[in-house]
């Protein structure tokens, strides 16, 4: 997150009304909701987390208990389950 200043950016109309509110303080200003990523697809970890998923999904229909499953992932068995059985 980068400060800007507000006289440099904003028309000076807005800066006074912004004044009345609050003067010589930091103030967060959202993205739009459009604007969001999802978490994890700028780093990649959600593409590496669906991707492993898909593993277990693939694995346990191919006969690979859920224990097994669950020591081969580090996870739960409960964790395991959401994974297979969801679509």
């Amino acid at each position: 997150m980068t400060y800007l200043k507000a006289t440099n950016v904003l028309p000076k109309e807005l800066v006074v009304e912004i004044q009345k509110y609050i003067q010589g303080e930091a103030i967060y200003i959202p993205k739009p909701e459009k604007h969001y990523k999802k978490w994890g697809t700028l780093s990649g970890e959600r593409k590496r987390i669906d991707e492993r998923n898909q593993s277990i999904r693939k694995a346990f229909e191919n006969g690979i208990p859920l224990q097994q499953l669950a020591e081969e992932h580090f996870l739960s068995i409960e964790t395991i389950k959401k994974i297979v059985y969801s679509k």
